[in-house]
């Protein structure tokens, strides 16, 4: 990555702190690229200046196949379906590729305003199941996907260790994604050596039906696990709860929920289908519900029950998951149209009158990002890492807009990209639309693209 730009103060027109707008704001940043309280600035950045957004949950070597499952292969597709042709995709990507294909996606999430990504990954070894001469050959070409682009990382290797609820063997196209608990919990100690400013290393269970009920006691007891985020995969699907019911005698949430200690560091992904007193369970205790509406609306999940889970006070964040689209906007926006569809009303992330609904899930989604990154990001305080992006404040979308008006006009109202430069960690990675090296990374993407 390139150095921090300390050397310059930074003076905005408004820059959004505390969860609100601060005008006639200046900063500049320390050695270590995080924030710093200036009384001026030298050089003006913009007039709207925003925290940048954690990508909660990604499977980056998706992106490639993105758009490649969209014809219609029989009566009942669904996402089991898709998970079939997912599978084949997988089977070919090695650690060269999934860097390349890494970097091209991060780089599009910095220019549509992530500045830090939950990387959810599983593709450990080899096709046939064996280990690659280093081991964690595959996380790192993650790490390297993530340095290239200038993205920030919290890197989450996934324990896989069964095929259904019922315990049964991986499948063939399972096996580069197993381990057993020995194994993995060598994989987390071997990675958090790699750790840095840029680099969190969490724990991630792939879901309920992949993990055995003693490994996950395992791992959870386990001191490696025992700080830092957590994530899983949870009641995406209703087949995977009428299993979990069969066989568990319980919903995914609730066995959960009565196994294991659910707090604050939990990422819970999906968690779409929901009683009500799972509803209120999650939000109480403070884990964050990981939405990927786009992907969730691609796949033909379901609807998260927003409303009810934002009156019981829950925390939630957003992502990108297959990528089937990288944009936060459309990720909020689609969160909040869901619910328009199903409820047929209007406003409905507001929950009070006069609230904004760009305001309330912004707010709502950098608090949740953080959360699940395992780091005090979202905020631009002083102390804080410089993860920022500034909106073009040039563009007939954002004409006449006031504070009051400004983030709903970004969510709601025109796909013309806003976000003009990103920097993250101090460093600028995006200027004027352009990322400071786009065109080689997308170059090496369409090779290795064209090679698959």
């Amino acid at each position: 990555m390139n150095e921090p730009s300390r050397s310059t103060s930074y003076r905005v027109g408004r820059l959004w702190r505390d969860g609100g707008w601060q005008r006639d704001a200046s900063f500049a940043v320390d050695a270590g690229g995080a924030l710093v309280d200036a009384n001026d600035g030298v050089e003006t950045i913009g007039q709207w200046v925003l925290p940048g957004m954690p990508n909660l949950h990604s499977h980056a070597f998706q992106r490639a196949m993105a758009g490649l499952a969209e014809r219609r292969g029989r009566a009942d597709d669904s996402f089991w379906s898709w998970r079939e042709a997912m599978y084949s995709f997988a089977a070919v990507i090695d650690p060269e590729s999934l860097q390349a294909i890494a970097a091209q996606l991060y780089v599009e999430m910095l220019k549509a305003g992530y500045t830090r990504v939950c990387e959810f990954h599983y593709l450990h070894h080899r096709p046939d199941g064996t280990p690659y001469a280093q081991a964690e050959a595959m996380s790192l070409a993650l790490v390297a996907a993530a340095r290239e682009a200038g993205i920030g990382l919290t890197l989450l290797p996934v324990l896989y260790m069964s095929g259904g609820f019922d315990g049964r063997a991986l499948g063939e196209r399972q096996r580069r994604f197993g381990h057993d608990v020995d194994g993995y919990l060598r994989l987390l100690d071997t990675l958090h050596a790699h750790a840095d400013d840029d680099l969190r290393v969490g724990t991630a269970l792939h879901s309920l039906r992949a993990v055995p009920e003693a490994a996950l006691r395992e791992v959870l007891a386990s001191p490696r696990v025992r700080t830092g985020p957590i994530h899983i995969h949870i009641a995406e699907q209703i087949g995977e709860v009428q299993d979990c019911l069969a066989i568990r005698g319980a919903r995914p949430v609730e066995w959960l929920f009565d196994h294991a200690e659910v707090d604050a560091r939990w990422c819970l992904v999906h968690a779409t289908h929901l009683t009500e007193a799972e509803t209120a369970r999650i939000a109480a205790s403070g884990a964050v519900a990981g939405l990927c509406p786009t992907t969730e609306a691609n796949l033909g999940d379901g609807l998260f029950p927003l409303a009810a889970y934002l009156d019981a006070g829950g925390a939630f964040g957003i992502g990108s998951d297959s990528h089937i689209s990288v944009s936060p906007v459309e990720e909020l926006r689609w969160l909040e149209y869901g619910q328009r569809l199903l409820t047929r009303r209007r406003n409905i992330a507001a929950r009070q009158p006069g609230a904004s609904v760009g305001e309330t899930l912004w707010r709502g989604a950098l608090a949740g990002g953080a959360r699940a990154s395992g780091l005090p990001i979202g905020e631009l305080r002083a102390g804080a890492r410089a993860d920022l992006i500034v909106l073009d404040d040039n563009s007939p979308l954002l004409a006449a807009r006031d504070e009051a008006s400004v983030l709903d006009s970004w969510l709601f109202a025109g796909n013309t990209p806003l976000v003009r430069d990103v920097m993250v960690g101090g460093r600028w990675q995006v200027r004027g639309f352009r990322h400071r090296d786009e065109e080689r990374i997308a170059q090496r993407y369409r090779r290795v693209v064209d090679s698959l």
